[in-house]
């Protein structure tokens, strides 16, 4: 729904919180109803939402289709597929002083939950968050991004077409709007967007103490050595760099390499570039556009004053930006002083792995890292000496689609994690609860807790505090396996034994008779 007064984004909250309130995502039959729903709303509307997708950011539909609609089904399909095992209490180890009773993790739903989607890929940031707060057990309050406005139209039309209307509701509008609606309360916001604006998520959501995931960005590095295959290196690099037209937050954002190396990978991105998009890439039907004028200018004086060693071709009327490549490149050029978000890769030249690990240590941690490199001693270096959020050998951005690894940043690009289980998990909070018999037993073990004290009470137990574990059963199985066969050549002796007297054949053969 469109907000036109602060009233009305109460009202909307209220809404959730009552139908939070109400218990009715707290049945785990509700959740996968929901999400089966969500899954075939992207089945039915997949035409639709390819063409918004094209509106937004001339998205190759094969490219949108691929990065955007298939893996949010795979994301809801997981979540249908595991949602009412992850929701199970979970069991901890006993120890000496719990070994009476039962200590569970019970997985509790936050509550009311906000989520802001980001315009690069504004269907799937929007929504692959709102598969596992679904799953979780929480009402959601959806607030796509206005820079991408035929996505946002269309989910503001479509979700209330399936999902519950009061737990999910879609809110649209500009940056009053989402300041409006960071002045509400909230259980928890997940928020992707820029480094900036992202800081001033979480200061809002300070005043209410609400817990956030912030998905944010950097400037992702790649370092290349002269092992590599070039020829595959060039065109992994490449390929993850012009994917939306560059407009992805763990694109590659700058490669660091020896000369040699770097001469080597431009002449092969040139001729990539050339067999992928031919002599006329604005033509091209499978390279994407900006996404709007402010972003075409920020990226435009990149360019300024640059060394291009491929492309740098501009048209404002298009919104286009050739597939450019930078060269002698300095870290104070403008080009290294912001996420790129854009067709345009400078390379920097460093003289070894030592040295890019203090050029990437210099900067803030970036999102994700890309490393190529036969070299296993200088992978271990580099990814041990560096911090960021996510790490990917000899290719670029598939870590994301890895459903099994956690995705995040870590400093200035991010707080907190999601995919797959670790979305159930984000929108989780992990309630312990300790459940407590009236057995005598349990209760002598607890008895020297109870007034008036003594020494001796006190030593006890501090002993039990000290002495945690369990005695170890492990060889348990191995005693169990040595007295079965020891077992079995007994029996099978007394039975040979019964077999050699003259009874015992004689009956069989009565039996045979």
């Amino acid at each position: 729904m469109a907000i036109e007064s602060t009233s009305d984004l109460g009202m909307v909250v209220q809404k959730a919180r009552a139908a939070f309130a109400s218990g009715k995502t707290r049945d785990v039959s509700f959740r996968v109803r929901q999400l089966e729903n969500l899954l075939r709303m992207y089945e039915e509307n997949e035409a639709d939402l390819l063409n918004a997708l094209y509106k937004d950011l001339r998205k190759p539909k094969p490219e949108a289709k691929l990065m955007e609609v298939e893996v949010l089904k795979a994301d809801v399909r997981t979540m249908i597929q595991n949602c009412k095992e992850w929701s199970k209490p979970q069991r901890v180890p006993k120890t000496l002083v719990t070994m009476m009773d039962t200590p569970v993790i019970l997985q509790d739903p936050y509550g009311v939950v906000l989520v802001i989607g980001s315009w690069n890929y504004p269907v799937q940031l929007s929504l692959i968050p709102v598969s596992g707060a679904i799953a979780a057990g929480n009402c959601v309050i959806i607030k796509p991004s206005e820079i991408a406005p035929a996505s946002s139209k269309l989910l503001e039309e479509i979700i209330p077409r399936y999902l519950d209307s009061e737990c999910f509701q879609v809110v649209t509008g500009g940056p009053s709007t989402v300041q409006e609606l960071l002045k509400q309360k909230f259980d928890y916001i997940f928020f992707t967007g820029s480094t900036n604006i992202g800081k001033l998520v979480r200061e809002a959501a300070n005043k209410h103490l609400t817990p956030v995931t912030l998905e944010l960005g950097g400037k992702s590095p790649v370092y290349v050595d002269e092992s590599v295959d070039m020829t595959i290196a060039a065109r992994r690099i490449i390929w993850g760099k012009m994917v939306n037209c560059g407009q992805t937050c763990i694109a590659p954002d700058y490669v660091l390499c020896n000369k040699s190396t770097r001469d080597r990978l431009i002449d092969k991105m040139r001729e990539i570039l050339i067999e992928w998009y031919g002599e006329d890439p604005q033509s091209s039907p499978d390279l994407c556009r900006i996404v709007n004028v402010r972003h075409f200018q920020r990226l435009q004086a990149m360019l300024s004053g640059s060394k291009i060693a491929i492309g740098g071709k501009v048209d404002a009327d298009d919104l286009w930006i050739e597939p450019t490549v930078l060269i002698d490149v300095k870290p104070t050029d403008p080009v290294m002083q912001e996420e790129i978000f854009g067709p345009i890769l400078p390379i920097l030249e460093v003289e070894s792995a030592y040295d890019a690990i203090q050029f990437i240590n210099a900067r803030e941690k970036p999102l994700s890292m890309y490393i190529f490199s036969k070299n296993k001693k200088l992978i271990d270096l580099l990814t041990g000496n560096t911090s960021c959020g996510s790490i990917c050998i000899n290719d670029v951005l598939v870590q994301f689609s890895v459903e099994e690894l956690p995705f995040g940043g870590v400093g200035a690009s991010g707080i907190g994690a999601y995919h797959g289980k670790y979305s159930f998990d984000t929108f989780t909070h992990k309630k312990s609860c300790l459940i407590r018999s009236f057995d005598k037993m349990g209760e002598a073990l607890g008895k020297d807790r109870y007034p008036p004290y003594t020494d001796e009470k006190i030593r006890r137990l501090i002993f039990l505090l000290k002495k945690r574990q369990l005695p170890s059963f492990g060889f348990v199985p191995y005693v169990a396996s040595f007295a079965l066969g020891v077992a079995s050549v007994i029996l099978l002796r007394y039975v040979a034994k019964l077999w050699s007297s003259s009874h015992l054949p004689k009956m069989v053969r009565k039996i045979q008779h």
